[in-house]
């Protein structure tokens, strides 16, 4: 017998805030993969994190500088980029619009295991903002 798609329709969801200005809706339909649905509103307080999955973000409205290993990228609907495991980074949206993208992280996101586990660089914490802390 072949497996059962899973499937959700994020429009009956409710959305998870995660801090002030950002929020997000997630999938997880197998254990290889989680997607999420993030909107990100200008004025939001970056979360500078890393975490031991790849993670591909795709821009699909507004703009913002997406910094990675402390290096800006500006990304604006359309853009899509890939973001090695355990490497730090966050998003700081830009412009007049909230950002909306679509996060696929591989393997699937589990935030309670160890090696998962995001730790604050206080360093970093003036430039990026708070702790993001992965849902699981």
């Amino acid at each position: 017998m072949a497996l059962e798609p899973k499937k959700i329709d994020w429009n009956k969801c409710a959305w998870t805030t995660l801090r002030d200005k950002v929020r997000y809706l997630s999938f997880q339909g197998s254990d290889a993969v989680t997607v999420t649905l993030d909107e990100v509103t200008p004025g939001h307080v970056p979360g500078s994190h890393r975490h031991d999955y790849e993670q591909l973000i795709f821009i699909l409205q507004g703009e913002c500088d997406f910094y990675v290993d402390g290096v800006p990228h500006h990304l604006t609907a359309g853009c899509l980029m890939a973001i090695p495991p355990n490497v730090e980074h966050c998003m700081v949206a830009k412009g007049e619009i909230p950002v909306i993208d679509v996060d696929i992280f591989m393997p699937k996101r589990i935030s309670d295991r160890p090696e998962s586990r995001v730790a604050e660089d206080p360093s970093k914490a003036v430039r990026f903002g708070n702790l993001f802390t992965p849902s699981s």
